[in-house]
Parts: structure tokens; sequence; C-alpha cells
């Protein structure tokens, strides 16, 4: 029998706190997941000096939750909210004392730009509307330029919707040793970073601009992404805070948009192109996915969404069209099992990998 969220709460609503209240009382608990017989959560401490002082109760918590039926195994984080008084620190430090890392928040005001050093160039991946598959396109090229020998970050700035790491198959939260700078994980060749590893995979997202773009912030300037050929940044749909902060902030080298071929797609798609050309990010091209669909069994093609129309959009404006992507069962497939077509053999990898190999002879990636 599986353990529910239920009793892991109703089992910290046991533990006491030293001045009285208990944790689920007192709302210190944050981003409890319950996977199958995993569990995990954070502690937030209102004070990164209480939780140096929390971590008795912490290692209680983790106890208290591990000896409950179905769990084997429990991650207990200790955090803090709010700044740490300044002290010079001690010689050798205590050891194993918890880091303080909250993301979201309000952005630094005094930061210039928040492009590493070390990352030759950043290429966005947006659209004007969800649903395009402008995440399934952006994890595939990252792996797809991997393959092709570049060295490859992948940033998943969708804020309200992280999908990338169930497509990368990536689920580890990432750490945090001082507490400052945020250690990515890596899969399929690719560095890879998303809001979705941080916070409860169940929960919604409920921010306003300023978190959205303090969580940006944190993303790309505190992550230790090394040296990077490129970063790929998946963007959320539409025009809106995330858009804004990375274009003017980090310096992209231009921006890919993906669009389905229908007209109600490209009316979205032109907003996009539009939006980028008023914030001075060059369009790099444009992709057409969900272009075609052939019947496994008979091999009839059908244009379910219509044909070209985003190759006549480019041709129109001037812009260079990258390719068209069919709609393909394998592909949905692998990106739900956490491993992109890009990775393995087929028509699809090559398209991909067709597509890579462009915009390395472009000298975009």
């Amino acid at each position: 029998m599986s353990v529910t969220r239920a009793q892991v709460e109703a089992r910290l609503a046991e533990l006491e706190l030293p001045d009285g209240g208990t944790l689920i009382g007192r709302d210190m608990v944050r981003a409890l997941s319950v996977e199958g017989a995993q569990v995990r959560f954070v502690i937030e401490a209102p004070s990164p000096d209480v939780a140096r002082q929390m971590e008795p109760l912490r290692a209680a918590a983790e106890r208290a939750v591990a000896e409950l039926d179905g769990v084997t195994g429990v991650s207990v984080a200790l955090t803090a909210h709010g700044p740490a008084a300044k002290a010079p620190p001690a010689a050798g430090g205590p050891a194993g004392a918890p880091p303080s890392l909250k993301i979201g928040g309000h952005p630094k005001p005094t930061q210039a730009s928040l492009k590493p050093a070390s990352v030759a160039s950043i290429i966005a991946i947006g659209s004007g509307k969800g649903g395009v598959g402008k995440s399934t396109v952006s994890s595939n090229l990252a792996v797809a330029l991997a393959r092709a020998g570049r060295r490859v970050g992948l940033l998943d700035a969708d804020i309200y919707g992280p999908s990338q790491p169930r497509m990368m198959g990536v689920s580890k939260r990432p750490a945090s040793p001082d507490g400052k700078i945020i250690e990515p994980l890596h899969a399929h060749g690719v560095t890879m970073m998303s809001i979705g590893l941080m916070l409860d995979p169940d929960k919604a997202v409920v921010w306003r601009g300023p978190m959205l773009m303090g969580a940006l912030q944190q993303m790309i300037s505190q992550v230790n992404w090394g040296d990077l050929d490129v970063l790929i940044v998946d963007l959320p749909p539409g025009t809106g805070d995330v858009q804004l902060t990375l274009c003017q902030k980090a310096e992209p080298t231009g921006a890919i948009v993906v669009s389905t071929p229908q007209d109600v797609a490209l009316l979205d798609a032109r907003k996009a192109m539009d939006m980028f050309k008023t914030l001075k990010t060059p369009v790099l091209g444009l992709i057409e996915n969900m272009s075609t669909y052939v019947c496994p069994e008979c091999g009839n093609e059908a244009h379910i969404f219509g044909h070209g129309g985003v190759e006549a959009e480019a041709k129109k404006m001037d812009l260079p069209f990258l390719g068209a992507l069919p709609i393909d069962l394998d592909t949905r497939l692998a990106g739900d099992s956490g491993t992109p077509v890009a990775a393995g053999s087929g028509p699809m990898a090559d398209a991909y990998a067709q597509l890579a190999e462009r915009l390395i002879k472009g000298g975009i990636a």
C-alpha cells in the first residue's frame, strides 16, 4: 500500500517546534511531493539563523516519515525565508550547514546583464500561442546539437507550465551547496535547468510578474552552466514578462519561432515576431510543426492543420524557413518517456539532425 499526502502531513503535524506549534500548523512545509514510495519536501524556516538551529528537527521529520508504511525513501531539505544576518564565516564552518536558496522573488536591479560569460550564444525558442510543440522542438533541437558535438544547455523558462523535466527524463532536485549557485542536471548530453525541478510538480505556480522575472534571473545567472556553445531557452507562449526580461537582460543571439500551419496559429506567431523585433532580438528563422500526418496503416498523407503556411509567412517576411516537422507518434511517445526522439535513430531523429546542422553551418549554434 502506497503512502498518501494526507498521511505524511498527519505525521508531520505530530512534530512540535521548540517555541510551540507544529511544522504543519506553522505552515513551514513546502514542495511536498509523494511519488509512489518516495517522499520529498522542504522545511522553510523564517530566517537563515533559525534554520541553522533546525537540523535536529529536519532529521526528526525525515525519520518520522520514513517510519510510515509504504515509504522506502525520504528526502527533506531545509531552507529559509529572508536574508541572513551578515557575519564572518567561522574557520572551517559548521559541517552540513544547510543552504538558503529561495526560487522566485523580485529581480536584482543592480545586475546589468544576465548572460553568463561562459555561454557563447543564447537561442530563444518562442511561439505566439501554446500547443504548437515549442517545448518538443526545444528539447529535440538541444539533443540534436549535442549529438553534433556542440556543448549545449537547455533552460526551461516556461515558468507556469514547465515540461522539460518530463521530456528530458529528469526529476532530481538540483543541488546548491553554498545556497547561491545552482548545480544543473545533465541528460542526453545536455546541461539543463527548469523551475519544474525546484517546485512541487503537482502545484500551480501562482506568481505575479516580478516573481517570474526573479526566477528567470536566478535560472540564468545563478546556475553553474559551465562552458557552453549554445543555451537553448524554451520560452512560455505569448509575449509576456519572461520574454521581455530575457530579451532585455540576457542578450540572446536570436530567436526561433515555432508555429503550426493554420491561420489562427500564424496570427499569434506574427505577434511573437513583432515582439522580438520590438525588443531588437533577431528572428533566426521559422519552423512549421505538425505540418503533415502520414497514416501508419495506409501511408496516406493528410494536412490536418493545413500545410505550407509557415513557409509562406517566412518568405513574405524575408526570414529563413528552417523546416517542416510532421505530426509523429514516436515523437510524442519519446517525449512522454523522457528520451527525446532526436536521441535515437529514424526519420524524426534525422530531421532534427538536419535542423541542427543548418544552425551550425549558419554560425548560429
